[in-house]
């Protein structure tokens, strides 16, 4: 196992920390439970996910895998936080969610045993916790199939963002944990795209998610500044 492929021991450690609370909706784990019915609405606009083969990057507990799972998708969700997946392997059997795995792998050693097997593939949330983002962008684009979609979700790099995803969001509004977040690793949408781009992939949209503190809603917008996702297609 390459668990030291292109992972962060302190990334890994610190989600491995917080891995039995990943179903608890009033946990740390709320902003990923309120958004994840967009993100997952989203990436159906775009693309068919019944009876497809759909790839989860950095999957966690393994919220996003299981919705695509309930939405008639074959799903492998794939983490190095060994705790977070047993956390995602728990909860598929006790709902009984049907049609989704979990490994413990890296994108780039799946991708290098198993190119273009994914008619989708997901990565939200991850790449800024990782130390080589565009080796993941890579891994990506080898392992879904020519034609196939890719979805990306990440932080913008820019002050707003500093205020917005970490002073107020572990700070402030104690969104999230104190620490989840270093503003280094955000990553800009213009990077975002020339990762892509350089791995074979087209954009074909980009999308903004918004947050209200006062109503605690969470929205799709066109506005990219803070949290974005940026949906691809492999040529």
């Amino acid at each position: 196992m390459h668990k030291t492929e292109n992972a962060d021991p302190a990334e890994l450690a610190k989600f491995s920390d917080l891995a039995h609370r990943w179903w608890d909706t009033e946990s740390e784990f709320r902003p990923l439970h309120q958004i994840n019915p967009l993100r997952l609405a989203w990436i159906e606009e775009q693309v068919t996910i019944r009876g497809r083969e759909v790839l989860d990057v950095g999957c966690g507990g393994g919220i996003l895998a299981d919705a695509m799972a309930r939405g008639g998708a074959n799903v492998l969700g794939i983490d190095l936080a060994s705790k977070a997946l047993k956390v995602a392997q728990l909860h598929a059997l006790e709902a009984q969610t049907p049609n989704v795995q979990y490994r413990e792998v890296s994108a780039e050693a799946l991708a290098v045993e198993r190119p273009a097997s994914f008619d989708v593939v997901t990565c939200m949330e991850m790449l800024e916790h990782v130390p080589d983002p565009a080796s993941v962008v890579r891994a990506c684009s080898t392992l879904v199939k020519p034609g196939g979609h890719v979805f990306f979700s990440t932080i913008n790099r820019n002050a707003k963002a500093f205020l917005f995803a970490i002073v107020g969001a572990e700070y402030v509004l104690n969104l999230l944990p104190k620490g989840t977040h270093e503003y280094a690793k955000f990553i800009r949408p213009s990077e975002l795209a020339a990762y892509s781009r350089a791995a074979g992939l087209a954009l074909e949209q980009t999308r903004g998610l918004e947050y209200n503190p006062i109503t605690r809603r969470y929205w799709l917008s066109a506005d990219t500044s803070v949290n974005y996702m940026l949906a691809m297609r492999k040529a």
